[in-house]
């Protein structure tokens, strides 16, 4: 359900050993029966044709057009990519909103709109923010945009600190939920007094709101309610929505007429994109209403791996948030990426179980972190089974480090790693 479920490396390419092991994790995924998430990635291009088909012959049946399949396709941007259009700006209360390929072109124009418009190339955003830690500094080196950091606190920065910035700034830029930090999420009046802390600054307010559709249960507000602090809002149609790709930038009419003279500058005004607008209007129908079953599930599912954890005495074990704000959290254990990597493929191989996916390592030396993302299938693991899960990974892990110890493997890349526990394993039989 997310970048990190299957990337190989900056560019998502690989040597030929890495290429091996990708086409192994993928056919264990696939061939999994129970997992808390289907990943972007698992899905055979057939499947994936087979499941827009059924959208399509669902919204037919309910006499929906031309989402139904019964419009023309689009040319450049019109028809169903208009009514995907209209359907955002709808949900989330505002004037208009206007179709990208990519969420990176979303943000890019909206903060060099911004910028143009309150006459400040300044952004005051988060060092952990999607803007820093994945578009490659297009904010500078393609808009000429510079940024100021209220914090480099793993957090969402505070009324104060926006306050109290050195320097006046011209948007502030918002990632709800902050991913990088954990998928955190600031309270509710937080939130309000952070955007009248920039409003006193003379800023506007821009939400990255790639995965803003899940933050409705913790904050307690429905989205307009929450789109409505903000001059602007991007959202994402494949992150928690399951869509192919693609993004809405959303806010004031005029703002909008001006983002999409920057979208066809940008290269962004492509000739056709109704599969992917149909992908994102089936994701608003079928996952848009889930999603807060899945924040409420999430909450279940990582109080008891944290259980498991503490009664399997591991070392040092995080699951953060401790209680999710969205249905995506972090968790931390102390073992090479390698090995729990290993560890999940083999398990997904042999019991057809996937509870975890990619292990990296970002943090201090020793620990491993990955993402966990509970959606529909998740909804049928019981805490128990979410307990016996995990104790099996957590002994099939130490299994790995028993064996990675006796020969005494050490200094491996990943690929290296992982070639060489599997082999350890099939040679232990």
């Amino acid at each position: 359900m997310d970048e990190m479920d299957e990337m190989d490396g900056p560019d998502g390419s690989g040597g030929e050993a890495e290429s091996a092991a990708r086409a192994r994790r993928l056919a264990a995924w696939h061939g999994a029966e129970r997992t808390l998430a289907r990943g972007p990635a698992e899905e055979r291009i057939a499947e994936r044709l087979a499941a827009l088909t059924t959208a399509l012959t669902a919204a037919r049946t309910a006499d929906t057009a031309p989402y139904g399949g019964d419009g023309w396709v689009d040319i450049y941007g019109d028809g169903v990519v208009e009514e995907l259009e209209q359907r955002v700006a709808g949900l989330l209360g505002m004037e208009a909103a206007a179709f990208f390929p990519t969420g990176t072109m979303a943000q890019q124009v909206a903060l060099r709109c911004w910028a143009g418009r309150t006459g400040s190339p300044v952004v005051a955003l988060h060092p952990l923010s999607h803007l820093e830690m994945h578009e490659r500094d297009a904010y500078l080196t393609v808009s000429g945009l510079r940024a100021v950091r209220p914090t480099s606190e793993p957090r969402p920065p505070t009324p104060e600190e926006i306050r109290g910035l050195d320097e006046p700034f011209g948007t502030l830029a918002l990632e709800l939920p902050l991913r990088d930090a954990g998928f955190v999420l600031p309270e509710w009046d937080e939130l309000v007094a952070a955007v009248a802390a920039a409003r006193e600054r003379d800023a506007v307010v821009h939400f990255d709101g790639a995965r803003l559709w899940e933050c409705t249960a913790y904050f307690g507000r429905e989205l307009p309610e929450i789109a409505a602090l903000a001059d602007s809002v991007y959202v994402s149609f494949y992150k928690s929505l399951g869509g192919l790709s693609g993004a809405a930038l959303a806010g004031p009419e005029t703002l909008v007429a001006e983002a999409r003279a920057w979208r066809h500058r940008y290269g962004g005004q492509l000739f056709q994109q109704w599969p992917v607008a149909l992908a994102a209007l089936d994701g608003l129908d079928r996952e848009l209403p889930r999603l807060p079953s899945y924040v409420a599930h999430a909450r279940v599912v990582a109080e008891a791996l944290r259980t498991t954890f503490t009664a399997a005495g591991v070392g040092w074990s995080r699951v953060h948030p401790g209680v999710p704000h969205t249905h995506q959290f972090q968790v931390w254990l102390p073992y090479p990426a390698a090995v729990l990597d290993e560890a999940g493929v083999q398990l997904a191989e042999e019991t057809r179980t996937v509870l975890f996916r990619r292990w990296r390592e970002p943090g201090p030396a020793g620990l491993a972190m990955t993402e966990l993302t509970v959606a529909s299938s998740a909804l049928e693991w019981t805490a128990d089974d979410v307990t016996a899960a995990a104790g099996a990974f957590l002994a099939r892990v130490r299994e790995l480090m028993e064996a990675r110890e006796a020969t005494g493997i050490r200094g491996l890349t990943e690929v290296q790693g992982l070639t060489e526990v599997r082999g350890l394993t099939e040679r232990d039989g």
